[in-house]
C-alpha cells in the first residue's frame, strides 16, 4: 500500500479539552492499520497549546517527539520529551501533553488495539 503526503487530510482540532488548536495530519486511518490501531498522526501542538489529560482502556498510545519540547503528563507526573524520546500510556493509565516552550512540537502519534 502507498499513500501520498498530498491525500492525507489535515484539521485543526481542541483535543480532549486541551488548550488551543493542534494540527493533525492523518497518515492512515483504521484500515491502513489493519484494524490493529485506530489512529496514526503526524500531530503539531504549538506553543501555548495542548492535549488534555485522558485515559486509555483496551488500547495505547504513543507519542514520538519529533521536534520542541513538550511536557507530557504520564499519571500525573510531568515529564519533559525532547526530539526521540517516546511517552506512551495504555491499559487504564492517563496521559496529556503541553507546550509551554516557545517552538512547535511536532510528533506522531500512534493508538493501537489490545
Amino acid at each position: 500500500m502507498v499513500t501520498f503526503s498530498h491525500d492525507l487530510p489535515e484539521k485543526d482540532v481542541s483535543v480532549w479539552h486541551g488548550e488551543g488548536l493542534i494540527h493533525v495530519k492523518d497518515l492512515t486511518d483504521a484500515a491502513g492499520l489493519y484494524h490493529h490501531g485506530r489512529l496514526f498522526t503526524h500531530t503539531t501542538v504549538n506553543p501555548g497549546c495542548s492535549i488534555g489529560y485522558h485515559t486509555h482502556e483496551h488500547e495505547t498510545e504513543f507519542y514520538y517527539i519529533i521536534r520542541g519540547e513538550a511536557v507530557f503528563n504520564d499519571n500525573g507526573t510531568e515529564v519533559i520529551l525532547h526530539p526521540g524520546d517516546i511517552g506512551a500510556t495504555g491499559f487504564g493509565q492517563g496521559h496529556g501533553l503541553e507546550n509551554r516552550g516557545t517552538e512547535p512540537v511536532e510528533m506522531i502519534a500512534l493508538i493501537i488495539c489490545e
